[in-house]
């Protein structure tokens, strides 16, 4: 008995270990671009990348991520007075993402990101029409800090280009290095900066922005416009403002973020057949606009365009941000896009959009009602998870079982009757 109880504890023990595997954090990938032996570029991320590509009867959307595997790749340089410096990270068959970089006498920062994926792979896009690599890019990544700090940003940072978003997740970055290691002094994104948990410390410079204290969750309003046939679009959702602006009074950039409160702002919009546009208007404040636009060959609608304009007292100039390159909130016509979760829609460097428990229909409105819903990728992931540590854990007393009932049939066996 005594090693069948030791045979059954190693079993139990070893698929513990393996539940234990599967639900290990996923590490952020490492790369780092030297001059010799000195290293003047190191970044520590993690980089999810959502790609709309072609099909024979339409789109479809591939997802994929940095591996481990990614290596530092060709055109990776510490530059020079005619090069900029930048980091190619390569991983699979034929992908890069390429961050190229620029200072000034107190700043660098991101300026431009570049993203290149071969269609030729099958694995993450089956059917694709074409078998060409493609490659786009965006200088509006919102990514800088001071000189010999450490950028860090350990919230999601989304970056939009036609056809391709990455999410950043757990960076921390540094360009122009002046040792091998990542500066202790960090220069901190808004995101992680308004998040409730206290933030490392840091050393404030004139130059960075002063962040404010986030004002919490915002109340969800439901904003409809209406047309001559009647609602053509709804959207329901809780907004929070992000503005970096440079502050007159106190001479330096500063962080501000605002909660749109529904019961002061005005809705209004227009809707055409492949353009609808929501505008929500706070007379004292700001004008903010969303422009959504339908493709009518494929049935699917998306949000191409955010403008925003405000009326604030303490700015050296008109604080007027718009993109009208952007590819948000997917839906299909006659749906809804749902997100529950918050997400963050980056419209340059220094105005961002976080949206809270959002629902929004622009096209194909019957009866004032909703369509059916269609859930976002973090919803779906929040959900997967407890699914995921439930079925590890069902498989785990499975295994067990199994190797109790093995254990009891082989004991039996050694007794023969007389």
């Amino acid at each position: 008995m005594a090693r069948y109880s030791q045979k059954h504890t190693l079993i139990a023990g070893v698929a513990v270990f393996a539940l234990l595997g599967c639900l290990s954090p996923v590490l952020a990938v490492t790369l780092e671009v030297k001059d010799g032996n000195d290293t003047c570029i190191k970044a520590e991320l993690l980089a999810n990348l959502s790609v709309l590509y072609s099909v024979g009867n339409g789109t479809r959307m591939a997802l994929m991520n940095l591996p481990d595997s990614a290596e530092v790749g060709k055109g990776s340089t510490c530059g020079s007075s005619s090069v900029a410096p930048m980091l190619v990270a390569t991983f699979g068959n034929g992908h890069s993402l390429s961050l190229n970089f620029t200072k000034n006498m107190t700043l660098y920062r991101v300026d431009t990101l570049t993203v290149a994926y071969n269609l030729n792979d099958s694995t993450f896009f089956p059917d694709s029409k074409s078998t060409d690599t493609e490659s786009v890019s965006t200088n509006l990544t919102g990514i800088q800090a001071q000189l010999n700090t450490t950028y860090r940003c350990f919230s999601a940072s989304p970056v939009a280009m036609p056809k391709v978003n990455v999410t950043f997740t757990e960076m921390r970055m540094e360009a122009y290095m002046q040792s091998a290691n990542l500066s202790k002094e960090e220069t901190i994104c808004t995101a992680d900066a308004s998040a409730t948990t206290p933030a490392p410390k840091t050393t404030p410079a004139t130059t960075t922005a002063a962040p404010t204290t986030s004002p919490g969750t915002p109340v969800q309003g439901n904003y409809n416009v209406t047309g001559s046939n009647g609602t053509c679009l709804l959207a329901k959702m809780g907004l929070q403002l992000n503005l970096t602006y440079t502050s007159t009074a106190q001479g330096k950039l500063v962080q501000e973020i605002l909660n749109v409160q529904p019961g002061l702002v005005r809705a209004s919009g227009s809707c055409g057949s492949t353009v609808a546009t929501l505008s929500l208007t706070d007379e004292l404040h700001f004008n903010l606009n969303f422009t959504f636009n339908l493709n009518s060959t494929t049935k699917k609608y998306h949000l191409g365009s955010i403008s925003f304009d405000a009326n604030m007292t303490d700015v050296t100039a008109p604080f007027h941000v718009v993109n009208n390159s952007l590819n948000y909130l997917r839906g299909t016509l006659g749906k809804s896009y749902m997100c529950s979760a918050e997400q963050t829609l980056l419209v340059n460097g220094n105005f961002t959009v976080n949206t809270f428990r959002l629902q929004v229909q622009p096209f194909g409105v019957n009866n004032n009602q909703f369509g059916a819903a269609e859930e976002c990728q973090l919803d779906e992931d929040n959900m997967l998870i407890p699914i995921i540590v439930g079925a590890a854990l069902a498989g785990l007393v499975l295994i067990v079982l199994i190797a109790y009932l093995i254990g009891r049939k082989r004991s039996h066996a050694g007794y023969q009757t007389i």
